[in-house]
């Protein structure tokens, strides 16, 4: 290959992997033509499949600001770059790996953050991102009715409490007044006992 060719092939992969939330490196050793096809169509529309160059892709990654890739890039190296659901892709790469084994998935990168292998298989047994959205938003949905539930359930306690309280208030007035009463006109008694007495001794 000729040095502009590898400086164009460098260039390109670092602009995939830039693009990318997600890589995965594959060993594609024994699939045929036919078989890389089919491997494509698996990974779904957000995701490319590229045979590389283990030498330019180690060149590119670095040009990227990747790392992490340095171990895997050994034998023959196909890589996935996943611009959309990473989980979509590694379910695509492991049924596939199903129905042909001499598919190996060696590693690859999760935002930065390096998996192994297993690790990519772990993911794949993940729910789709949509799948957990939906159920995000359904989990919201109840948990602001429950919301709405808790806040009104004190309201509605307050006002009867406050309800109960004015009840009480307004039934103990009269007996507090009725208890009052005699305590009032007891010193008028007394007046008019004590004038009374005063009119006998003058007398």
């Amino acid at each position: 290959m000729a040095r502009p060719d590898k400086a164009a092939a460098v260039a390109e992969l670092a602009d995939e992997f830039r693009a990318s939330n997600a890589v995965v490196l594959t060993e594609y050793r024994g699939l045929t033509v036919k078989q890389l096809t089919e491997l494509r169509r698996s990974l779904g529309g957000n995701a490319s499949y590229a045979v590389v160059k283990n030498t330019l892709t180690k060149i590119a990654a670095k040009e990227a600001g990747i790392s992490g890739l340095d171990d895997y890039l050994s034998g023959p190296s196909a890589i996935a770059f996943v611009k959309g659901d990473p989980v979509e892709a590694a379910k695509g790469l492991r049924d596939f790996a199903k129905a042909n084994p001499v598919l190996v998935v060696k590693g690859g990168l999760l935002d930065g953050a390096p998996l192994t292998g297993e690790e990519i298989t772990k993911l794949a047994d993940l729910e789709s991102r949509d799948v957990l959205l939906a159920k995000l938003a359904g989990a919201m949905k109840a948990s602001l009715q429950n919301a709405v539930s808790l806040f009104n359930a004190p309201l509605a306690q307050t006002a009867r409490v406050v309800e109960a309280l004015r009840q009480k208030v307004e039934a103990e007035a009269p007996a507090a007044e009725a208890v009052e009463a005699p305590a009032a006109e007891a010193p008028v008694a007394e007046a008019a006992d004590a004038a009374e007495t005063t009119e006998q001794n003058e007398g």
